[in-house]
């Protein structure tokens, strides 16, 4: 028959409790070695039965008066207990008895923070770092960087992962907490140099090459950083992290293809996710293959089906297609969910208006000049879209609002001569058109784009010609 240690355990614990039992009634010949009250203490904390916790304590504290390791348990009860000025007396008991156990250090630094005295924490810690040496002074470095992340002191923490790495280059815990701290500190440049030399020394360690890559990253050099990447997975070929990243340094260099081959390779290795089938979407969308990002920008919303993003990404693709009208359909589903959209209201609107119902149009624009009226391009599309159904007296009428509301951008003062001109309004378009010209030349072509037979009306070519004369356009 096989041994069972898990069994062995609970019957000698069994047998503990039965003799602490014993020993508490005052039975006769009971005794309790002191690591067998340290036990029994263990046992009813795990069980969150502080108040049977402390009363084997007292009993240990009173068989074992200088047991510093019962002290320190004590003071870790009165920590959980929140009684913490009581807790740091007691561990101030301990540390004259045994003041090189690191746990008396870690109690200390609880009850601190727990009194809000974060400097006296650190105080202790940076101390006790010089006590100790190995695993413990390890230890306490991620303590302190847990003291600086909670008071927000994050150029401390980075320093404190630092450290670790400096003494235990394959610290794995540390690596994985630095990649995050490089980022939000931006310390990408330190960063790239601790882990050079990581790889120098231990040129296997796949989490050293891809915090290195990662550390390009930062500093937007993506080549480097893809090549980084590359000895991670030759390390470990189901990093899928590294795959992630690499996929979304190739998007940066808009290298589509070879985002799309690396980021399938995280479908494979991982479970799947909604930003993973929308960035293969995205790269799709850019190789001009609406399809194939159709399918993935869907897969997307199977997994984030309360995303109006994802609709107006379909919709765009659609859009790009010519199919106006399943480009509205995805939009309308889109606009159930975001009704005052900018975006989306601008593209239905211009669906509308390639499909020739200007009145839908004009209904679309104006809800987006409603929700963003300081924007040029909801006033832009608006007017567009009035002239191009020769509403021209209400083009200018919402050109001179365009104007107000914009601080007087320069292209009101062309679409509005373009509408002057529509309504006939002949000396006054001109007039307009000069101001214009004067205002921004270079946009004339905004003009013209509006209706390019415009250049056939000879007092237009004469004012052209006059201001080409005078300032060169």
């Amino acid at each position: 028959m096989k041994d069972n240690p898990y069994r062995e355990d609970r019957e000698q614990l069994r047998e503990l409790l039965k003799q602490y039992e014993n020993l508490k009634n005052g039975r006769q010949h009971s005794f309790l070695e002191e690591d067998s009250f340290g036990k029994i203490i263990d046992y009813y904390q795990e069980k969150e039965d502080l108040s049977k916790a402390m009363e084997a304590v007292m009993l240990g504290n009173n068989q074992y008066p200088y047991s510093s390791s019962l002290l320190l348990k004590k003071a870790d009860i009165l920590i959980a207990r929140r009684k913490y000025s009581e807790a740091l007396k007691t561990l101030e008991q301990a540390s004259l008895l045994d003041s090189n156990d690191i746990t008396l250090y870690i109690l200390k630094t609880d009850a601190y923070l727990a009194l809000d005295q974060q400097e006296k924490a650190v105080q202790l810690l940076n101390e006790a770092l010089d006590l100790f040496t190995g695993e413990d002074r390890i230890e306490l470095l991620f303590e302190l960087a847990d003291v600086y992340d909670d008071y927000e002191d994050f150029d401390k923490v980075f320093d404190c992962l630092k450290m670790i790495l400096e003494e235990e280059p394959n610290n794995e815990e540390s690596l994985y907490k630095i990649c995050f701290w490089t980022d939000f500190t931006g310390r990408n440049e330190e960063s790239i140099r601790l882990h050079q030399k990581i790889i120098d020394d231990f040129p296997y360690n796949e989490l050293a090459w891809f915090n290195l890559a990662a550390a390009y990253q930062g500093i937007k050099l993506y080549e480097k950083a893809i090549d980084a990447y590359q000895y991670a997975i030759t390390i470990d070929e189901k990093f899928d992290y590294a795959y992630r990243n690499m996929g979304d340094a190739y998007i940066r260099l808009r290298k589509y293809k070879e985002a799309i081959e690396v980021l399938e390779k995280v479908n494979e290795l991982a479970k799947p996710e909604d930003v993973i089938f929308e960035a293969i979407g995205y790269c799709y969308d850019r190789l001009k293959n609406y399809a194939n990002a159709r399918f993935y920008y869907r897969k997307a919303q199977h997994l984030r089906q309360d995303d109006s993003k994802l609709f107006y990404k379909i919709a765009c693709t659609y859009f790009n297609e010519a199919n106006y009208e399943s480009c509205l359909k995805q939009l309308e589903s889109a606009l159930k969910i975001h009704r005052t959209q900018a975006e989306y209201n601008l593209l239905a609107g211009e669906c509308k208006i390639l499909l020739g119902h200007f009145k839908d149009a004009v209904q679309y624009f104006t809800n987006v000049v409603g929700v963003r009226p300081k924007k040029v391009a909801g006033w832009e599309a608006l007017i567009r879209c009035l002239y191009k159904a020769a509403y021209f007296e209400e083009a200018i009428e919402q050109s001179d609002a365009a104007l107000k509301m914009t601080n007087q951008k320069p292209i009101f003062f062309f679409y509005k001569a373009a509408a002057l001109f529509g309504a006939a309004k002949t000396k006054e378009g001109i007039l307009q058109l000069e101001r214009a010209l004067e205002k921004s030349p270079r946009l004339l072509k905004k003009f013209i784009e509006l209706n390019p037979s415009i250049l056939q009306n000879q007092l237009v070519v004469d004012v052209l010609a006059r201001f080409k004369r005078n300032k060169s356009i």
